[in-house]
């Protein structure tokens, strides 16, 4: 099975579910640093469609202005475009498999995709 995390090393979250990934045997596994390399707009509509979620669900609220810009009440295509300008608005870690995508907060979600 294949599997993407879009990944911040510097999140316990994201590397607690990093972590779980890492330790299933046979998962061909990809890690993209997502302030690095960000997802397209594309392509982070699509996660989002895929986890059955909004984009203003997606949205990172600790340690950035997201409510105060109203993002988290926003239209996906006002949030899109916001975390296309900021991508540390982009919530972590999101997971993609062939079952499905998830937000995996708490890191556990991840199973429901392996």
């Amino acid at each position: 099975m294949k599997a993407t995390i879009w990944h911040n090393p510097e999140c316990g979250k994201s590397r607690a579910t990093l972590a779980i990934l890492e330790a299933r045997a046979g998962l061909d596994l990809t890690v993209v640093e997502y302030l690095k390399h960000p997802p397209t707009r594309e392509k982070l509509a699509q996660l989002y469609r895929d986890a059955g979620m909004r984009a203003s669900e997606g949205v990172r609220t600790f340690k950035t202005d997201a409510e105060e810009r109203g993002l988290t009440t926003a239209d996906d295509d006002t949030v899109l475009d916001a975390m296309m300008a900021q991508p540390r608005l982009i919530e972590r870690p999101l997971v993609e498999t062939e079952k499905g995508v998830r937000l995996c907060r708490p890191p556990e979600r991840v199973e429901e995709i392996l």
